[in-house]
């Protein structure tokens, strides 16, 4: 069954307040979304807990009925017209295979306005029941998503973009064959503009503390907030240090360049330098 988180960020209404941004646990570029679209569509299913998947051959099936009964009134991909948004519905959402729907669409609701649909059999129900399941996956499930080729860009001018933006943190040699590090040509251009932070900390946010005792800590930095600041030091010990008068907090971060590109890179030069990357594949 459809958690009622889903329901209410489709609806616009989910806010989520953030005390803290831990620095290294969250992936930045090319892990988000890995894995077959089937892995990534049920990745996402489970975590959204949308429940089954939908029957693809019913939902073939059932479209032609739903779109004769129930178009009309609710739009032709159940997102609502005279009649209410079926996406968000909650007879929908708590249906998994026309258990629900099924006697539910026999005796509809009158007294709103919804017929019964009692000259359809149980079969012809539950078809029309997995084409509104299945609409309901292609608004929410992101994982099911089919990616296009995005190599369109030139890679001679993407080439001209790496050695203006790049080459004063990285060496030309370091392009070759990079693309071979990537499953894919969409991995790599989330790769190269949002990068990993590996897991040797290579590529940490360390920052220097300095406590309103006049003691300074320098580390690799785990955790920040507005009211404190975890580091780690050389010896793997953990300090936390609240922030307020007097404590001065200086932070560097590696990819502090790439955060600053992507204010300015334009479509055009990420297609450019994807196709120049996948070049030196």
């Amino acid at each position: 069954m459809l958690c009622r988180l889903f329901v209410s960020a489709l609806a616009g209404a989910l806010m989520i307040p953030v005390a803290a941004v831990r620095a290294q646990d969250v992936p930045t570029g090319g892990g988000r979304g890995g894995g077959t679209p089937e892995q990534r569509a049920a990745n996402t299913r489970a975590f959204l807990g949308l429940g089954p998947a939908p029957d693809k051959a019913a939902a073939t099936r059932g479209a032609p009925g739903y779109q004769k009964a129930c178009a009309f009134c609710h739009g032709p991909q159940g997102r609502g017209a005279e009649g209410p948004n079926l996406i968000v519905s909650d007879v929908v959402l708590g249906d998994d295979h026309g258990e629900h729907l099924t006697p539910f669409l026999k005796v509809g609701r009158p007294e709103k306005g919804m017929p019964a649909f009692k000259n359809l059999g149980d079969d012809e129900l539950k078809d029309i029941s997995e084409f509104l399941h299945e609409q309901v996956e292609e608004v929410a499930n992101r994982g099911t998503y089919q990616l296009q080729n995005i190599i369109v860009g030139d890679a001679e001018k993407g080439k001209a973009y790496v050695a203006a933006n790049c080459t004063s943190c990285h060496k030309e040699g370091s392009f070759e064959h990079i693309a071979g590090r990537f499953r894919s040509a969409d991995q790599l251009q989330r790769g190269w503009v949002w990068p990993n932070r590996p897991a040797d900390n290579s590529l940490a946010i360390t920052g220097t503390v300095k406590a309103n005792d006049g003691t300074t800590i320098k580390g690799r930095i785990t955790q920040i907030s507005d009211f404190r600041v975890t580091l780690v030091d050389s010896d793997g010990k953990s300090h936390v240090v609240s922030r307020g008068a007097g404590v001065d907090v200086q932070i560097t971060d590696p990819l502090a360049p790439h955060q600053a590109m992507i204010k300015t890179l334009k479509n055009f030069d990420m297609h450019n330098v994807t196709a120049y990357l996948e070049s030196l594949k």
